[in-house]
Protein backbone atom coordinates (compact mmCIF):
# COMPACT_ATOMS: atom_id res chain seq x y z
CA UNK A 1 0.00 0.00 0.00
CA UNK A 2 2.69 2.36 0.59
CA UNK A 3 4.55 1.58 -2.70
CA UNK A 4 1.27 2.07 -4.17
CA UNK A 5 0.97 6.03 -2.39
CA UNK A 6 4.54 6.89 -3.66
CA UNK A 7 3.68 5.90 -7.02
CA UNK A 8 0.50 8.18 -6.89
CA UNK A 9 2.15 10.96 -5.27
CA UNK A 10 5.22 11.06 -7.73
CA UNK A 11 1.93 10.88 -10.43
CA UNK A 12 0.48 13.61 -9.17
CA UNK A 13 3.68 15.86 -8.62
CA UNK A 14 4.72 14.87 -12.34
CA UNK A 15 1.07 16.49 -13.46
CA UNK A 16 1.16 19.39 -11.13
CA UNK A 17 5.34 19.92 -12.96
CA UNK A 18 3.47 19.96 -16.31
CA UNK A 19 0.36 22.14 -15.92
CA UNK A 20 2.39 24.01 -14.39
CA UNK A 21 4.47 24.66 -17.79
CA UNK A 22 1.41 24.70 -19.62
CA UNK A 23 0.58 27.39 -17.81
CA UNK A 24 4.00 29.48 -18.37
CA UNK A 25 3.82 28.49 -22.17
CA UNK A 26 0.63 30.23 -22.62
CA UNK A 27 2.14 33.08 -20.76
CA UNK A 28 4.87 32.85 -23.44
CA UNK A 29 2.08 33.01 -25.91
CA UNK A 30 1.01 36.90 -24.63
CA UNK A 31 4.82 37.73 -25.58
CA UNK A 32 5.01 36.22 -28.47
CA UNK A 33 1.91 37.83 -30.06
CA UNK A 34 3.17 41.17 -28.36
CA UNK A 35 6.65 40.60 -30.14
CA UNK A 36 5.24 39.26 -33.43
CA UNK A 37 6.40 35.98 -33.20
CA UNK A 38 3.33 33.59 -33.04
CA UNK A 39 3.36 30.86 -34.76
CA UNK A 40 0.70 29.64 -37.39
CA UNK A 41 -2.58 28.17 -36.40
CA UNK A 42 -2.07 25.02 -38.45
CA UNK A 43 0.73 24.28 -35.95
CA UNK A 44 -1.43 23.29 -33.40
CA UNK A 45 -2.29 19.53 -34.94
CA UNK A 46 0.74 18.55 -34.99
CA UNK A 47 1.39 20.14 -31.66
CA UNK A 48 -2.23 18.45 -29.79
CA UNK A 49 0.01 15.10 -31.37
CA UNK A 50 3.26 15.98 -30.35
CA UNK A 51 1.66 17.23 -26.73
CA UNK A 52 -0.43 13.60 -26.13
CA UNK A 53 2.66 11.76 -27.64
CA UNK A 54 5.26 13.41 -25.10
CA UNK A 55 2.54 13.11 -21.65
CA UNK A 56 2.51 8.99 -22.41
CA UNK A 57 5.87 9.37 -22.50
CA UNK A 58 6.47 11.09 -19.44
CA UNK A 59 3.52 9.57 -17.61
CA UNK A 60 5.13 5.84 -18.90
CA UNK A 61 8.38 6.07 -18.14
CA UNK A 62 8.13 7.87 -14.73
CA UNK A 63 5.74 4.83 -13.31
CA UNK A 64 8.38 2.57 -14.73
CA UNK A 65 11.21 4.50 -12.74
CA UNK A 66 9.15 4.74 -9.72
CA UNK A 67 9.07 1.20 -9.26
CA UNK A 68 12.60 0.76 -9.02
CA UNK A 69 13.24 3.62 -6.35
CA UNK A 70 14.46 6.91 -8.41
CA UNK A 71 14.22 9.54 -6.16
CA UNK A 72 14.33 7.52 -2.65
CA UNK A 73 18.41 7.91 -2.43
CA UNK A 74 20.11 10.96 -0.56
CA UNK A 75 21.92 13.86 -2.33
CA UNK A 76 22.82 13.87 -5.99
CA UNK A 77 21.96 9.96 -6.09
CA UNK A 78 18.02 10.76 -5.86
CA UNK A 79 17.98 11.34 -9.51
CA UNK A 80 19.35 7.48 -10.04
CA UNK A 81 17.30 4.50 -9.82
CA UNK A 82 18.04 1.91 -7.40
CA UNK A 83 17.72 -1.16 -10.41
CA UNK A 84 19.25 -1.00 -14.22
CA UNK A 85 16.36 -0.33 -16.15
CA UNK A 86 16.89 -1.70 -19.64
CA UNK A 87 13.26 -2.27 -20.60
CA UNK A 88 10.47 -0.83 -22.56
CA UNK A 89 11.17 2.52 -24.55
CA UNK A 90 15.11 2.24 -22.13
CA UNK A 91 15.95 -0.69 -24.97
CA UNK A 92 15.56 2.53 -27.97
CA UNK A 93 17.19 5.25 -25.96
CA UNK A 94 18.71 5.88 -22.97
CA UNK A 95 16.99 9.12 -21.62
CA UNK A 96 13.34 8.49 -22.58
CA UNK A 97 11.69 10.42 -19.51
CA UNK A 98 13.71 13.43 -20.17
CA UNK A 99 13.52 12.89 -24.22
CA UNK A 100 9.51 12.66 -23.92
CA UNK A 101 9.62 15.84 -21.15
CA UNK A 102 11.21 17.94 -24.07
CA UNK A 103 8.72 16.62 -26.36
CA UNK A 104 6.03 17.53 -24.01
CA UNK A 105 7.04 20.72 -23.85
CA UNK A 106 7.32 21.57 -27.63
CA UNK A 107 3.98 20.11 -28.13
CA UNK A 108 2.55 22.27 -25.42
CA UNK A 109 4.85 25.32 -27.34
CA UNK A 110 3.30 24.39 -30.31
CA UNK A 111 -0.30 24.05 -28.93
CA UNK A 112 0.16 27.24 -27.86
CA UNK A 113 1.33 28.39 -31.40
CA UNK A 114 4.58 29.87 -29.20
CA UNK A 115 7.86 30.74 -30.09
CA UNK A 116 9.25 31.20 -26.57
CA UNK A 117 7.84 28.04 -25.86
CA UNK A 118 9.71 26.57 -28.47
CA UNK A 119 12.71 27.96 -26.87
CA UNK A 120 11.99 26.72 -23.46
CA UNK A 121 11.86 23.71 -24.80
CA UNK A 122 15.36 24.10 -26.47
CA UNK A 123 16.45 25.28 -22.63
CA UNK A 124 14.96 22.43 -20.86
CA UNK A 125 16.87 20.23 -23.20
CA UNK A 126 20.07 21.96 -22.36
CA UNK A 127 19.50 21.30 -18.73
CA UNK A 128 18.29 18.07 -19.43
CA UNK A 129 21.38 17.15 -21.61
CA UNK A 130 23.86 18.55 -18.65
CA UNK A 131 22.11 16.51 -15.63
CA UNK A 132 22.41 13.58 -18.02
CA UNK A 133 26.57 13.73 -18.33
CA UNK A 134 27.70 15.27 -15.18
CA UNK A 135 25.59 13.34 -12.92
CA UNK A 136 23.45 10.33 -14.16
CA UNK A 137 25.67 8.97 -16.38
CA UNK A 138 28.60 9.15 -13.53
CA UNK A 139 26.47 7.77 -11.32
CA UNK A 140 24.86 4.78 -13.10
CA UNK A 141 28.65 3.94 -14.86
CA UNK A 142 29.38 3.78 -10.75
CA UNK A 143 26.59 2.00 -9.34
CA UNK A 144 26.28 -1.29 -12.36
CA UNK A 145 29.72 -0.85 -14.01
CA UNK A 146 30.49 -2.97 -17.16
CA UNK A 147 26.50 -3.62 -17.44
CA UNK A 148 26.06 0.19 -17.97
CA UNK A 149 28.83 0.63 -19.97
CA UNK A 150 27.76 -1.74 -22.14
CA UNK A 151 24.47 -0.33 -22.54
CA UNK A 152 25.81 2.60 -22.87
CA UNK A 153 27.85 1.70 -26.16
CA UNK A 154 24.61 0.01 -27.68
CA UNK A 155 22.02 2.19 -26.63
CA UNK A 156 22.13 6.15 -27.89
CA UNK A 157 21.20 9.14 -25.39
CA UNK A 158 19.29 10.79 -27.61
CA UNK A 159 18.29 9.34 -30.80
CA UNK A 160 16.22 6.59 -30.54
CA UNK A 161 17.49 3.19 -32.32
CA UNK A 162 15.47 1.50 -35.15
CA UNK A 163 15.26 -1.67 -33.22
CA UNK A 164 14.93 -2.76 -29.60
CA UNK A 165 18.45 -3.13 -27.86
CA UNK A 166 18.44 -6.92 -27.03
CA UNK A 167 19.95 -6.43 -23.93
CA UNK A 168 23.40 -8.39 -22.43
CA UNK A 169 23.71 -11.65 -21.84
CA UNK A 170 25.50 -10.62 -18.79
CA UNK A 171 23.69 -10.40 -14.93
CA UNK A 172 24.33 -6.53 -14.14
CA UNK A 173 25.95 -5.40 -10.93
CA UNK A 174 23.37 -5.96 -8.29
CA UNK A 175 22.85 -2.31 -7.04
CA UNK A 176 24.09 -0.75 -3.07
CA UNK A 177 21.99 -1.03 -0.59
CA UNK A 178 20.69 2.02 0.61
CA UNK A 179 23.86 3.10 2.41
CA UNK A 180 25.64 2.75 -0.18
CA UNK A 181 27.63 -0.47 0.60
CA UNK A 182 27.53 -3.50 -1.51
Amino acid sequence: MRQVSAIAWKTVTIVAVWITIGWLVGFLRRLDVRLGTELPAWVRVPGLVTLVVGAAGVLGCGLMLSTVGIGTLPGQERLLPVAFLATGPFRFVRNPMSLAGVILTAGIALWHRSTLGLGLAAGLFALFHTVVVYVEEPGLEKRFGESYRQYKRNVPRWLARWRPWPGSSAEPAAPPDRDGMR
